[in-house]
């Protein structure tokens, strides 16, 4: 398996943002994320609110976000050498035919009142996304040009969030309708709609295979690359080589925020009980979050321009950390909750993009499935460790969701001195790393430094 530097990169193919490949895994990537939401967050809710409430004991949701961490930690080194082995895009195809029954089997779960069956087909649905992960980040360099990749990141970031906006907000009035807590305008509780999240997740689901289908074709990086039945060797086999250059770094610190980001994730739906307020209004709060991701990532695009730019990471890191703590430490309404989850967002784009589109640029084209294992994989032990803290910080130090925030608000100021001080020594690798790459211009076929 080969390291960044070992043999040229050459430009990929004419493919832009606007043409049909790119636009087709934006929207299927689009509706995945807001299916995904769907079903995660009327889950939560119903956990720690609603129909199974306390079924999971104080801090249930973490069990939940461990539901979906776990297949990451355990699979993504299989989904990383499926992905290298075989075509991105019919891995990609595959998963959204498998998410249809994936989602209806969840809502018959909540159908019938079921806990455990719907988190089955949880577990199957974050099975579902490990293997789908490396397909949707790793096509994208097959798909635009080296010099978009940064734009390209940046839009597949903000049209995902704005997906994330839509699948939280669909499932704060599906929850209020599907369980309702409070009476409707007056009139007492309406009546319960048992069969919304079927009809919801699995018309979504038709969608994205729909739109899947409107990907072109893409070659096997490394068709005979050898299955190794331990995804743990993979594991290590990738990050042994990614340690070679700066795209460890890179991995670690992408995957480090997914521990701020499991926490908050978890957090905001608890100010239901914070502000008293209902299922629909706490989905708003998690739609103002993931809105500003998707602005901080859409300025870190355009910021970025035609290359990478890392010292965007430690400005995000800094704004994560002042926004986390304000969320800590002033006494919460929902106007200046939601003013600090949108500034934390802003700063959480602008930590990602950058981060992510050097793991792409950087990982070797026959080897980039595994890379991307790994990181998710990373990312997943990262998530699991923020559901821990979270558990720990709510049912057993009995700290409030807000003051968990200043929690938050710690491993973010760790981030960034931790940025301040490795940014200088990435920068020169990347650069090094850029040095040697080869263009193939399209228009003359030429190489040039």
């Amino acid at each position: 398996m080969g390291g960044p530097g070992d043999k040229p990169r050459r430009a990929r193919n004419g493919r832009n943002l606007l043409g049909q490949g790119f636009s087709s895994l934006l929207l299927t990537q689009s509706l995945g994320a807001a299916n995904d939401n769907i079903l995660k967050q009327v889950l939560i809710f119903m956990v720690t609110e609603g129909l199974w409430k306390d079924a999971l004991g104080t801090g249930g949701q973490s069990i939940i976000a461990l539901c979906l961490t776990l297949p990451f930690v355990l699979l993504s080194g299989y989904a990383g050498q499926l992905n290298d082995r075989i075509s991105k895009q019919r891995v990609a195809v595959w998963m959204k035919i498998a998410e249809i029954p994936i989602v209806a089997i969840a809502g018959i779960g909540l159908w019938m009142g079921q806990l455990y069956i719907t988190l089955i087909a949880f577990i199957f649905m974050s099975i579902q996304s490990t293997v789908f992960s490396p397909a949707k980040y790793g096509m994208i360099p097959e798909l635009v040009k080296s010099t978009e990749l940064s734009r390209a990141n940046g839009m597949i970031n903000m049209l995902t969030n704005i997906a994330i906006i839509v699948g939280t907000m669909i499932a704060g009035p599906v929850s209020d309708r599907f369980f309702p807590t409070k009476p409707h305008g007056g009139a007492g509780f309406p009546e319960r709609v048992h069969w919304l999240p079927f009809a919801v997740m699995v018309a979504f689901a038709i969608a994205g295979v729909m739109a899947v289908m409107f990907l072109p074709k893409l070659k096997s990086q490394n068709e005979k690359l050898r299955f190794d039945p331990n995804p743990f060797s993979t594991y290590w086999h990738a990050i042994r080589e990614m340690s070679h250059g700066p795209i460890l770094l890179v991995a670690v610190s992408w995957s480090y925020f997914y521990l701020i980001g499991m926490m908050s994730i978890l957090l905001v739906p608890e100010y239901k009980g914070v502000l008293n307020i209902e299922f629909t209004q706490a989905s708003y709060l998690l739609g103002v979050l993931a809105v500003s991701i998707g602005v901080g990532s859409a300025l870190a695009g355009l910021l970025s321009g035609d290359h990478i730019e890392p010292r965007l990471v430690p400005v995000g890191a800094i704004g994560l950390t002042i926004f986390m703590a304000l969320l800590g430490l002033v006494p919460p309404n929902y106007q200046n909750v939601a003013f600090f989850l949108g500034g934390a967002g802003i700063s959480a784009g602008l930590y990602l993009v950058p981060l992510q589109a050097l793991l792409q640029e950087l990982s070797p084209d026959d080897a980039r499935g595994r890379y991307l294992g790994a990181a998710n994989a990373m990312s997943s032990i990262f998530m699991s460790v923020g559901a821990g803290i979270t558990w720990l910080s709510r049912s057993q130090f009995g700290l409030s969701p807000n003051r968990s925030f200043l929690v938050c608000a710690v491993f973010s100021a760790l981030s960034a001195i931790v940025m301040f001080w490795r940014l200088r020594v990435m920068t020169q690798r990347f650069r090094a790393a850029g040095a040697e790459t080869v263009v193939v211009e399209e228009e003359t076929g030429e190489p040039r430094p």
